[in-house]
């Protein structure tokens, strides 16, 4: 079994849902984590955790849309994210790389999203892009403040990031990019990471992996992620695939409850 931590199957190249979650499971991707990354998202990934047990959903305001999120309130993400399906928050984050938000609006909206999933003890699913200083002084700050899940998902950034993460008990997502020929640094820094802290996810519908590179990208794909992290870590195919979903489960522990 495996489980695609991190799709957006309410964006319209996904919009076969029934097909996308027949074809996930068909090569044993069994659960999948569907993520909001903006306000109109919320009632959107609900209703698609609501309609199919296989999906689970997040609350949160991607870096790119902070800027135009900087009202929501605290408030307003605890009420969102009281829900069965709900089993994160996020994606939120920092990314200097587009900069469509400003540095100091996504840093705020940062710390706003670690509150909420410190008061409702659910990780907090990160995006970091050029900006590892900043999310890892974050994350220590907010850290010192009370304890919190995290999750570094679709990680390319650098061991620093990944190292200072894990100290805080947090746990690295692998996406397709670590498939591509080009990634070789990207799997040396993986072969450095935990396998006890290691997931795999897709970010559907983007960053198909190999063989698929440069089409929509679906849960499905999670398949060759897999393939390829586990000989980055030199395990069998069956041992990653065990334990990435043990991760996942450890990690999200409202996902166990309703597994």
């Amino acid at each position: 079994m495996l489980i695609d931590s991190h799709c957006h199957l309410n964006y319209p190249e996904l919009a076969d849902t029934a097909g996308v979650v027949a074809r996930a499971k068909e090569v044993g991707v069994r659960q999948m984590l569907t993520i909001s990354t903006k306000r109109s998202d919320f009632a959107a990934v609900k209703a698609l955790a609501e309609a199919y047990p296989e999906i689970y959903c997040s609350i949160g305001i991607h870096p790119h849309d902070a800027e135009e999120h900087e009202d929501i309130t605290e408030a307003e993400l605890l009420e969102a994210a009281n829900h069965d399906r709900v089993i994160g928050i996020g994606e939120t984050g920092l990314d200097y790389y587009y900069e469509h938000s400003p540095r100091e609006a996504q840093q705020e909206l940062f710390r706003r999203h670690i509150r909420v999933a410190r008061a409702l003890d659910l990780p907090v699913i990160v995006h970091s892009r050029e900006a590892d200083d900043d999310t890892v002084r974050i994350l220590q700050e907010e850290y010192a403040g009370g304890a919190f899940k995290i999750l570094i998902h679709c990680f390319t950034s650098t061991p620093y990031l990944a190292e200072e993460a894990v100290k805080l008990g947090g746990y690295i997502s692998a996406s397709g990019i670590i498939t591509f020929k080009k990634s070789q640094a990207l799997r040396d820094s993986f072969a450095n990471v935990p396998l006890d802290r290691v997931l795999v996810e897709t970010d559907s519908p983007y960053l198909a992996p190999e063989p698929h590179r440069g089409k929509p990208c679906e849960p499905a794909y999670t398949l060759f992620t897999a393939r390829m992290l586990a000989e980055v870590k030199s395990v069998s195919f069956e041992t990653l695939a065990e334990v990435t979903t043990r991760n996942f489960f450890t990690l999200f522990t409202k996902a166990q409850k309703l597994a």
